[in-house]
């Protein structure tokens, strides 16, 4: 298998935009947060695309499915960060929805990405 170029992939492009915009969201929390959930929602989002990058870069499709499967259950932690945030009044809902409906889109882009990797 050769290495996909990161940059062909939709589901990367998309992961990096979903990046930019939890960094803008985050921007916003409280100054006691800034090691706390702050922190674990920027690292848990940047590992997305960055697993998704690590597996393209792999020697065979075994490797990719399983960093694919990092990536994957990256998106399912930040889902989770995303609804606290909600839950503790941290940001408004209104502004977390449009990162939610970009993350479920990744999660489905990841999804058939796997499934058409498979052996």
């Amino acid at each position: 298998m050769k290495s996909h170029r990161i940059e062909d992939l939709k589901v990367w492009s998309k992961s990096m935009a979903l990046v930019k915009e939890v960094y803008l969201i985050t921007a916003e929390l409280p100054n006691e947060e800034k090691f706390g959930l702050l922190s674990q929602i920027r690292r848990c989002a940047v590992s997305i695309p960055s697993n998704i990058a690590e597996g393209a870069g792999r020697n065979n499709k075994n490797e990719f499915y399983q960093f694919l499967g990092i990536a994957f259950g990256s998106t399912y932690e930040l889902q989770t960060q995303l609804q606290l945030l909600i839950d503790l009044n941290f940001i408004s809902e209104a502004k977390i929805i449009p990162l939610k409906e970009l993350l479920t889109e990744i999660q489905k882009m990841i999804y058939s990405l796997k499934t058409s990797l498979k052996l």
